[in-house]
Formats: C-alpha cells, sequence, structure tokens
C-alpha cells in the first residue's frame, strides 16, 4: 500500500509476502477428518488474508471448526509493531496462533453462560430483579430491573455517567456506586440499548454474592480448567503483559454521527478506546463485558461446545436446556437504541436472520457476538460450524467493511446449511 493512501487512511503497513508473516497451525488442521475439500478452507483463508489487505488490522487470528473438527488455524500479521503511528524501525512481534488478544465486547458471550450455569445450578433466577441479589441496586428506580433484563440489553442503564473518569473502569467498588445511584432510562424492558460496559459489572455482582466467590474463580472452575484453556481470563497477569497483543485505533478518524454514537456507546473516542485498552490497569482488570482475553481457538472451542450441547471432549460443561436458554431469542428484531442499529439478541447473545443476518445468509439458526465492531465469533448449528475472526485494528466505517462483509458471506458460502437430518441440536 503506498505511503501517502497508507497515511490517509490510517493503515498498517502490508508487505507483498504475505506467507511471510503467517502462522499456520498445521498440526491441528484436520479438513480431511471431515471429508472437507482443502480448497474450502483456502477459499476462506483467501478472504482473510483479503480483509488484513486493507491494513485496518496489524494482527489476525482465525479458528474455524466444523463438525466438531478444526479445519482452519491460523495467524497473520503482527502483535505489536506494525501500528499506523509505529515507526518502520520499531521492533514488530510476529503474531501467532498462541497469541492472546482482548475479546472486548465478545466477552460478553461468555459472562452471559456463567449467569445461565447459575441458573442451572439453582444459585440464580434470571427473571429476579437484580435488586433480590443485590438491594442496594434497586436504588432511583431500578428496584424492578431483571437479571434477564441486562443479560438482553433491556436494562435501562445503557452506559455509565458521560463524565466519569476512565480510571472508574478498573474500579468494581466505584463502578458499583455509580451503577446504584444512576437513573435508568427505562424499566419495562420494552426497548433495546446495548449496554457496552455497565451489564457485565452488574452481572458480576450478582455472581459474586451468590456464590460467595469472585468471578474469575467461577469462570476457571466451570469453564476454563474443565476446558483445558490456557488463557481465557478476565484480563491477564502482570508478568504476561508482555504476551498480549496490543490494540490499535486505524481507519479514517469517525465523523459525526458516527463518532457521536462511538461516544454514547463506548464512552471515548476510538484514539481514547485505544489508548485506554492498552493500559495495563486495564490489561489486568477485570471487567466482563469487555476484557476477556485468549486465542481465536479458545473463543471458538467455547462456541463449539455451545454448539455440541454443553458438552466438551466428553465432559459435561452445561446441560443442553442451559445453552437453548442462553441462545433463545427474546423479543424480536429491534433498532437498538445505543448503536442505532437493528438487532436480535438474546440473554446474552447476538443472533442471525433470515434472509440475512450478523452472521451472513440465512444464518436465522446462528448465534455469537461481536467485539469492537470487527471481532466476529459466532456458531451456527445449521451449517455445523464454530468461527472466531480476531483482530487488532479498531477501523469503525471505513474502506475494510465491504471484505468484512465478503468474509462472513464466503463462511456461508462455502459452509451452506446441512441436510436437516444432520443439523446441530440447537437448529433441530
Amino acid at each position: 500500500m503506498h505511503s501517502l493512501t497508507r497515511r490517509v487512511l490510517h493503515t498498517c503497513r502490508v508487505p507483498s509476502d504475505l506467507e511471510a508473516i503467517s502462522c499456520r497451525d498445521t498440526d491441528n488442521e484436520h479438513p480431511e477428518r471431515v471429508g472437507l475439500n482443502p480448497q474450502v478452507t483456502d477459499t476462506v483463508w483467501h478472504s482473510a488474508q483479503a480483509l488484513y489487505k486493507t491494513g485496518v488490522h496489524p494482527g489476525m487470528q482465525l479458528s474455524l471448526r466444523y463438525r466438531g473438527e478444526q479445519v482452519l488455524h491460523r495467524a497473520i500479521g503482527h502483535a505489536r509493531g506494525n501500528g499506523p503511528e509505529d515507526e518502520a524501525q520499531v521492533a514488530r512481534v510476529p503474531m501467532t496462533t498462541d497469541t492472546p488478544v482482548c475479546y472486548f465486547s465478545a466477552s460478553k458471550a461468555v459472562t452471559a453462560l456463567l449467569m445461565h450455569l447459575l441458573s442451572e445450578q439453582g444459585l440464580v433466577n434470571l427473571m429476579d430483579p437484580v435488586s433480590y441479589y443485590c438491594p442496594e441496586f434497586g436504588h432511583n428506580g431500578k428496584r424492578t430491573i431483571t437479571v434477564h433484563q441486562i443479560l438482553s440489553h433491556r436494562g435501562g442503564i445503557p452506559a455509565i455517567p458521560r463524565d466519569t473518569p476512565i480510571d472508574v473502569l478498573w474500579n468494581r467498588n466505584e463502578v458499583w456506586r455509580l451503577l446504584c445511584a444512576a437513573r435508568p432510562v427505562a424499566v419495562d424492558g420494552g426497548k433495546v440499548a446495548y449496554h457496552a460496559i455497565t451489564g457485565g459489572f452488574v452481572l458480576q455482582r450478582v455472581l459474586e454474592k451468590v456464590t460467595g466467590d469472585s468471578i474469575e474463580a467461577y469462570l476457571d472452575r466451570y469453564l476454563r480448567k474443565p476446558m483445558g484453556m490456557k488463557w481465557f481470563t478476565f484480563g491477564v497477569e502482570t508478568d504476561q503483559l508482555s504476551e498480549l497483543a496490543c490494540n490499535y485505533a486505524t481507519g479514517p478518524t469517525p465523523r459525526f454521527p458516527v463518532s457521536w454514537i462511538i461516544n454514547r456507546a463506548l464512552g471515548g473516542d476510538i484514539n481514547t478506546v485505544a489508548r485506554v485498552t492498552n493500559d495495563p490497569r486495564f490489561q489486568e482488570a477485570v471487567i466482563p463485558a469487555g476484557n476477556l482475553c485468549g486465542t481465536a481457538e479458545e473463543m471458538g472451542r467455547f462456541f463449539q461446545m455451545m454448539l455440541n450441547g454443553g458438552l466438551w471432549n466428553g465432559k459435561r460443561i452445561c446441560s443442553e436446556v442451559t445453552v437453548r436458554r442462553a441462545i433463545q431469542q427474546f423479543g424480536s428484531l429491534q433498532l437498538d437504541r445505543t448503536m442505532l442499529l437493528p438487532v436480535r439478541f438474546s440473554a446474552g447473545m447476538m443472533l442471525g436472520g433470515n434472509p440475512v443476518g450478523l452472521w451472513g445468509q440465512r444464518s436465522r439458526h446462528a448465534f455469537g457476538h461481536v467485539g469492537l465492531i470487527n471481532k466476529l465469533c459466532w456458531a451456527d448449528p445449521a451449517r455445523g460450524i464454530s468461527v472466531s475472526l480476531l483482530n487488532t485494528g479498531f477501523p469503525i466505517v471505513g474502506h475494510h467493511l465491504p471484505a468484512l462483509a465478503r468474509f462472513v458471506y464466503t463462511v456461508g458460502e462455502q459452509f451452506p446449511l446441512l441436510p436437516k437430518g444432520q443439523w446441530g441440536w440447537a437448529a433441530a
């Protein structure tokens, strides 16, 4: 990409030889086990490479499972050192399939399943008001807001006050004080307004109140260890910070009204978001709605477990009923009042649609979650796939969007709907 064009589009350097900056985990790619033509995975990977060539993602990871087998596990680019503002002489650290990346809002899918696990264990009724478990939350008209409303972005507290200092995010007691003092925009659950950060803190408080333990320990006990994850933690330890991929504000600077929507949803402009998310205090904190860290393979593993009806390698992680409740649509397709986009939600997941939806064409049975608009993690039982595409750039509206949409379309095209008798249990 020409240097002038790169400056205008605010992108990273893209070399002509992509193989030199690619990582292929060939030991864990097994398309032959499910009789898959290698041309299928090649086509999907070429689509991912086309997205990388836009220059908005200094590093990318992709994991794709089909009928339970991982058929694609690759990375491209750099974990750090090739951002738009980095000088050519800055050391570049390759992105590998083992590099941990912050999932951002895709974390919500995992936190949501933890709440559904609590329900399975009889510790929480999701239809109860939050104030039943945490009475202090009921102040200023929030007494009737339920746990389920928080999960489905209908809780009426989509954002913390605009004048809140950013370092409040890693002060859980101060965040909780602000949320308890907040006045809701609605309490009847009739309006969808994406809770970018707030909902996770509410769910964390409920979980910790009923278990008497931390959300980190609960995640570790019921998901991370049983599923053999190396990472998959809220934030990372201090001695692991150097291993975490760096985040970059890329693409053209958002203008009004897009910039207004970003500030409304995230509480700051995109450059502030990049600065904060590279701050060690954010990276070491516990932010249940936005800083789970891990690899594309680990998030793909999580969604494959859900696709299996709660099973992973013969272990029962949760019941089929729990997964069904987590992916069941709640309400109709509605305009989200935070993002100003039409979205279908369950109690914790973003859902696909027909004839086209967030997860591609004819994706009514698909469920997953987006992370900062560009990270795409989902499963589609009607196609037998779980997909996790992670990246390190924060482009919002720009030249990369056709390539991003084309990637999702290509996955749907290369993995068409299976005959009904072969659908996953969740699509039955």
